[in-house]
C-alpha cells in the first residue's frame, strides 16, 4: 500500500538545540541563577549542583496495557511460550526482519503483540475456532451480530498504529470490551468454528468505520430488499371482442401536452436533485486530516466453504456484511487465520476494489508458513524445462530435506458463554445505535415486562427531534404480538401477531386516539385456521366490509351500510350490544359455482333494510355482456316469526337475458323470496357476530397490554416460576423423608450400649440387663410424662378456684366489662384443662401399647434374638 509522507520525529534533544539564541553562556546563566535566589554561590558549588541533578534521570513509564485482572487468574499457557511457540516467534521476526528490509516504506507487519499477561503470542495462535451452542451462530449474520452487541466498542490510541496488545477472545468474551483487532479475532474464532473460511484482516478505513460512528448511515432495518419484478403477460385480443371507440382527439395536441409534462416533470426532477446535492453537501463529512492512515481490522469470508458464493467483508463493529469492493476499506496490509499468515503484495492506491484474493498466488500474497492448506501457485523457470531430468537426486534429497514448520495449538481458553449471557447480549442488557435520520435500541430478552427487544424510531431531521415513525420488535409474548408500527404522522397503530391467538389475528390497524369500537379499524386474519375464512375486516364509523376465502356457501365479499345510532337514556354500565347500529345496507357477493346454472348462481345479493327491499343479480352466462337479475319487496310480516309470508306477482321483478327462456313460476319466486328472508336474517346474525368479536378482541387485547405475560420455556429453570416453585417443593419433600428415614433407623439400644463400653458380642447376661435397663427408661419415661401433665392439670385447675372465689367476693361491684373478662378467662382455662385431661387419658391408654412394642422389638432384634428364643 502506498503512504503519504510522514513528518519526522526527533525525541532527545536539548530545546536550546532547537531553538539557540546567542550572548547566553554558562555565566550568564550563573548570574540569572544568583540573581533568582539571592545568594552568592560559587562556581564550583554550581558545577557540583550541576552534577548531582544530572544524575538524577526518569524514566517514562510505559502503559501499553494495564491487566483488569491478577495474573494468578489465567493459566499457565497465558504467562508463558512453550519451545514450540518460541520457535514460531523465531520465525516470525526472522520474517519480518526481511520484510522491513525489502519495504522499508511500509507499516510494520502486526506480528506478536503481547497479550493480557504480558506475554508476546504471534497472531495466528490467538484464534480460538469455535462452535458455541446456539443455533443462530451456525450462520455468520448470527457470529456477527453477537459479537457487535456483546462486546463494547474500544478506539485504538492512536489511530494510526496497530495495538502493541491484544487480549485473547476468551478475555474479550468475560470482560465485554475490546479493540477492533480484539473483536475480529474473537469473531473470526467463531466463523471458524461454523465452517466458514475466514481471515483476520489488518488493513486502513474510513474514519467513520475506525470510530464506529453510523450517523451518516441508514439502519439495515430500513433498507429496502430488492423485489423480484414479475413479467406482465400481455392479454390476448379475442377476435371477436367488442373495438374500442376511435380516440377523436388531436394527436399534435396531445403530443404537445405530453413535452409539456415531460418538461414540467424534467425541472421538478432537476430541483429535486439540486435539493438533494444541498442536502448531501450539507450532511457531508468533515476533511479527515488522517485519511488512509487509520488502522483498523475486519474480517474476510472466503468464497467456496458452506456455500458462500462470492468474497466479503464482515465489520465487526457493527456486525454488518460489506462486498470487497467497498470505499470503506481503503487497504490491506496482512491477513491470517489459525494455519498461516499473508502480506498483502498489491497495490491498493484504489482501495480494495483491484485485490484479488488467491491467496495460492505467491506474487500477490507473500505468506509466511509454506505447506498451508492454500494451493501455491508455480512459475515454471526456463531453466527447469532445459535441466529437466538432470536433477531427479537432488530433487530426491531436497523432499527428504524439506521440513514445514507446522502451527502450534492455540494458547487460548475455550471459548464459552452461558445462556443466560447469550440471552443478555448487550451489556447491561441495553445498547443505542444512531443511524442516519433513526435510533436503534436492542435489549435483552425478559429486560423489559412487556417482552420489547428492539426499538426503532425513525426521524425526519438530522438532529432526531422530528420523529415520524416507532417500530417495535418483541419476543415471547402470550399473545403473540410480534411487531407494534406507530406513525406519528398520520396517528394509526399497526400490530403485527404470530399464529397462536384465539381468534387467529394476523394484523391490526387502528388509530392512536380512537383505539375504541365503531372506529376506523382494520383487521387481517389467519384465514386457514378460521372456520368462517375470514380473511379480512375494514371498519369505519358507517360501514363495514368483510372478505372471505374457502367457503362452502362460496361467499367472498360482505359489505355493511350502518345508519346513525338513536339516543336514548341509560343506565351507566350499558353494554354496547343493547343498543347496536342500525343496519341500513348489506352487500354479499358469491364465486361462481359449477354445479349450478348461471341464471339460478346468486352473483351479488343486495339487502336494502331501510327500504324493505331485496335485489339479487346472477351470474353472466357464457356469451352474454349482461346478466339476468330480480328484485323484491319484503312483505309487511316477514319480521314475524312463525307466519307465512303474503306474497303478490306486483312484490317482485325480474330482468331475464335470454328472451326465449320461460319466465320462472309463481311458486318457484316465492321459495326464493322466503329463502332471502331467511339469508337477511343469517346475515344480520354474522354481522351482530362480528360487532361482537370486534368488541372481544379490543377488550383481550387492553387486558394484554395491562397486564402482558411472558412465554418461559420449562427448560429455563431460571425464570420459569412455576418450574422453580415445583423444583423446590420437591427438594422439600425429599429432605423431610430423609429425615424420617433418619429418625426411624436411629438405634435406640445406642446409649444403653455405650455404657457397657460398646462390645462387639453380647453375653446373655449382658443382654437381659440391656433389655431391662431400656424397658426400665421408658417406663420411667411414661411415668414422668403422666406426673407432668397431671401436674400442670393441677395447676391449672388450682389457678381457675381461685379465680372464682375472687369472682364470688367481687361479683356485687363489678361491671360488665370484667364480668365479660372473667367469663372470656374461665372459658379458655376450661378448654386448657380439656385438653390436659384428654392428653393423660389418652397418654394412660398407648403407654402399655408402647412399652409392648419396645418389648417386642429387643425381643426381634438382632442383637439380642439369639437370647430370647423359646
Amino acid at each position: 500500500m502506498e503512504e503519504s509522507t510522514r513528518p519526522t520525529i526527533v525525541i532527545g534533544e536539548d530545546e536550546s538545540n532547537q531553538h539557540p539564541e546567542p550572548n547566553q553562556s554558562g555565566d550568564e546563566n550563573g548570574g540569572v541563577a544568583e540573581s533568582i535566589l539571592g545568594v552568592d554561590l560559587d562556581l564550583e558549588a554550581v558545577e557540583q549542583l550541576k552534577q548531582e541533578i544530572d544524575n538524577i534521570f526518569v524514566e517514562p513509564t510505559k502503559i501499553d496495557f494495564i491487566p483488569l485482572e491478577l495474573d494468578e487468574s489465567f493459566p499457565q499457557s497465558y504467562k508463558e511460550c512453550n519451545p514450540k511457540e518460541k520457535l514460531v516467534l523465531a520465525y516470525a521476526e526472522n520474517f519480518r526482519l526481511q520484510y522491513v528490509h525489502l519495504y522499508r516504506d511500509r507499516k510494520p507487519l502486526f506480528l506478536n503483540p503481547s497479550n493480557e499477561c504480558g506475554v508476546e503470542k504471534f497472531v495466528c495462535t490467538t484464534l480460538r475456532p469455535t462452535l458455541l451452542p446456539f443455533h443462530e451462530l451456525y450462520k455468520f449474520d448470527g457470529c456477527a451480530e453477537l459479537v457487535a452487541d456483546y462486546i463494547t466498542f474500544d478506539a485504538l490510541d492512536p489511530a494510526i498504529d496497530p495495538p502493541k496488545t491484544m487480549t485473547s477472545p476468551a478475555t474479550v468474551l468475560r470482560r465485554q470490551k475490546g479493540n477492533s483487532f480484539e473483536m475480529s479475532t474473537l469473531l473470526c474464532s467463531l466463523l471458524l468454528g461454523a465452517g466458514y473460511d475466514a481471515y483476520v484482516v489488518c488493513g486502513y478505513a474510513t474514519r467513520e468505520v475506525t470510530l464506529c460512528d453510523e450517523t451518516r448511515d441508514i439502519c439495515p432495518l430500513l433498507t429496502k430488499k430488492d423485489e423480484v419484478k414479475t413479467k406482465e403477460q400481455k392479454k390476448e385480443a379475442k377476435k371477436y371482442s367488442v373495438k374500442p371507440s376511435k380516440d377523436l382527439r388531436s394527436k399534435f395536441i396531445l403530443q404537445q401536452e405530453r413535452r409539456k409534462a415531460e418538461e414540467k416533470e424534467k425541472e421538478l426532477q432537476e430541483k429535486r436533485d439540486e435539493e438533494r446535492a444541498k442536502q448531501e453537501e450539507l450532511e457531508k463529512p468533515p476533511k479527515d486530516d488522517l485519511f488512509g492512515l487509520r488502522i483498523h481490522s475486519w474480517v474476510l469470508v472466503l468464497a467456496g466453504k458452506r456455500e458462500v458464493p462470492e468474497n466479503f467483508f464482515i465489520e465487526p463493529l457493527t456486525g454488518n456484511s460489506f462486498d470487497t469492493t467497498n470505499d470503506a476499506f481503503l487497504g490491506i496490509e496482512s491477513i491470517w487465520n489459525d494455519t498461516n499468515y499473508w502480506v498483502n503484495m498489491q497495490d491498493c492506491s484504489n482501495g480494495c476494489k483491484d485485490l484479488i484474493f488467491d491467496l495460492g498466488d505467491c506474487v500477490r500474497w507473500e505468506y509466511m508458513f509454506p505447506g498451508g492448506d492454500k494451493p501455491i501457485l508455480e512459475i515454471p523457470d526456463a531453466e527447469d524445462d532445459v535441466l529437466d531430468g538432470f536433477d531427479e537426486d537432488e530433487d530426491e534429497d531436497k523432499d527428504d530435506a524439506e521440513k514445514h514448520l507446522d502451527m502450534p495449538p492455540s494458547w487460548v481458553d475455550p471459548l464459552s458463554l452461558t445462556l443466560k449471557e447469550y440471552q443478555t447480549r448487550c451489556p447491561r442488557g441495553k445498547k443505542t445505535i444512531l443511524y442516519k435520520r433513526a435510533r436503534l435500541e436492542k435489549f435483552a430478552e425478559y429486560l423489559n415486562k412487556d417482552g420489547l427487544i428492539t426499538r426503532l424510531s425513525v426521524y425526519h431531521d438530522i438532529e432526531l427531534k422530528d420523529l415520524i415513525q416507532v417500530k417495535e420488535w418483541f419476543s415471547n409474548r402470550h399473545d403473540q404480538l410480534n411487531l407494534r408500527v406507530t406513525n406519528h404522522r398520520t396517528g394509526l397503530v399497526t400490530e403485527h401477531y404470530k399464529q397462536g391467538r384465539p381468534r387467529h389475528l394476523k394484523e391490526q390497524t387502528y388509530r392512536l386516539l380512537t383505539p375504541g369500537a365503531e372506529t376506523d379499524r382494520t383487521q387481517i386474519f389467519y384465514d386457514q385456521a378460521r372456520v368462517d375464512g375470514l380473511t379480512k375486516r375494514v371498519e369505519t364509523p358507517l360501514e363495514m366490509t368483510e372478505h372471505f376465502t374457502d367457503r362452502d356457501d362460496y361467499l367472498y365479499y360482505r359489505h355493511v351500510t350502518y345508519g346513525r345510532r338513536t339516543k336514548k337514556l341509560e343506565p351507566a354500565g350499558t353494554l354496547p350490544s343493547s343498543n347496536p347500529r342500525p343496519i341500513l345496507k348489506i352487500v354479499e357477493r358469491f364465486l361462481r359455482n359449477k354445479k349450478l346454472v348461471a341464471d339460478e348462481d346468486v352473483a351479488e345479493r343486495i339487502f336494502l333494510l331501510s327500504e324493505d327491499r331485496i335485489q339479487v343479480t346472477f351470474h353472466h352466462q357464457d356469451g352474454k355482456i349482461t346478466a339476468s337479475s330480480r328484485e323484491f319487496v319484503k312483505p309487511p310480516n316477514a319480521s314475524d316469526k312463525g307466519s307465512v309470508l303474503t306474497y303478490s306477482p306486483d312484490m317482485t321483478s325480474t330482468f331475464q337475458v335470454d328472451p326465449h327462456k320461460k319466465p320462472a313460476k309463481n311458486l318457484h319466486i316465492y321459495n326464493s323470496l322466503v329463502e332471502l328472508v331467511t339469508q337477511e336474517e343469517k346475515s344480520i346474525h354474522s354481522i351482530r357476530d362480528s360487532e361482537e368479536e370486534v368488541r372481544e378482541v379490543l377488550y383481550d387485547r387492553q387486558m394484554e397490554e395491562d397486564k402482558s405475560e411472558l412465554d418461559i420455556s420449562v427448560y429455563d429453570t431460571e425464570r420459569n416460576e412455576k418450574a422453580k416453585q415445583h423444583r423446590i417443593e420437591r427438594e422439600r419433600q425429599e429432605l423431610e423423608e430423609k429425615k424420617r428415614r433418619e429418625e426411624m433407623e436411629l438405634d435406640y439400644l445406642a446409649p444403653f450400649l455405650a455404657q457397657i463400653g460398646d462390645p462387639e458380642r453380647l453375653s446373655r447376661q449382658e443382654a437381659l440387663k440391656l433389655k431391662d435397663d431400656c424397658l426400665s427408661d421408658l417406663k420411667q419415661r411414661l411415668i414422668d410424662m403422666a406426673n407432668l401433665i397431671q401436674s400442670r392439670f393441677e395447676k391449672e385447675t388450682g389457678e381457675l378456684q381461685k379465680k372464682q372465689q375472687w369472682y364470688q367476693q367481687n361479683q356485687v361491684n363489678m361491671q360488665k366489662d370484667d364480668e365479660d373478662e372473667y367469663m372470656e378467662y374461665c372459658s379458655e382455662a376450661m378448654f386448657r384443662i380439656n385438653i390436659l385431661q384428654l392428653r393423660l387419658n389418652r397418654h394412660k391408654e398407648m403407654a402399655p401399647v408402647k412399652y409392648m412394642t419396645l418389648e417386642q422389638k429387643l425381643r426381634t432384634d438382632p442383637r439380642l434374638s439369639e437370647f430370647f428364643l423359646l
